[in-house]
């Protein structure tokens, strides 16, 4: 099976989650790239280099919920007013270990949101990812 997904971005505070997901998500043979940041802010600085054309562009995100400072909801907020051709394409996932019902029922409410999960990543959870949102890339 050819990569269907091009480039991942991993945004969570925690040091320890980015590096075990990153190292998940490198070990699927449908993921070629990741990269990690550590808030919502410097995924927001991350995406507005690409408004610039000076960084790559996500095919993934992978958002935690709960960050100190800017957390998952508001950096959606920030997300959803940045250049529509920036954001297009991109699948956003909430990736989580709240069980708060209400952040699934916030989640299926928020358009700029694909989908919810719960941590931790897994090759069996990449797979159903793959086959639920990025499919149609290797279907031919």
């Amino acid at each position: 099976m050819g990569k269907s997904v091009n480039f991942v971005l991993l945004i969570d505070d925690d040091k320890a989650t980015n590096f075990f997901n990153e190292r998940v998500v490198t070990k699927h043979t449908s993921f070629s790239k990741v990269s990690t940041v550590q808030s919502g802010k410097a995924a927001l600085e991350y995406l507005t280099a690409v408004e610039n054309n000076t960084a790559k562009k996500p095919d993934l995100i992978f958002l935690d919920i709960n960050m100190p400072a800017m957390n998952g909801w508001e950096f959606l907020i920030e997300f959803s007013k940045l250049n529509k051709s920036t954001t297009d394409g991109i699948k956003v996932i909430l990736l989580s270990t709240s069980s708060n019902p209400d952040d699934v029922k916030e989640s299926i409410k928020n358009h700029s949101v694909d989908d919810f999960i719960s941590k931790p990543l897994s090759l069996g959870l990449l797979d159903t990812i793959v086959e639920k949102h990025f499919s149609q890339r290797i279907s031919v």
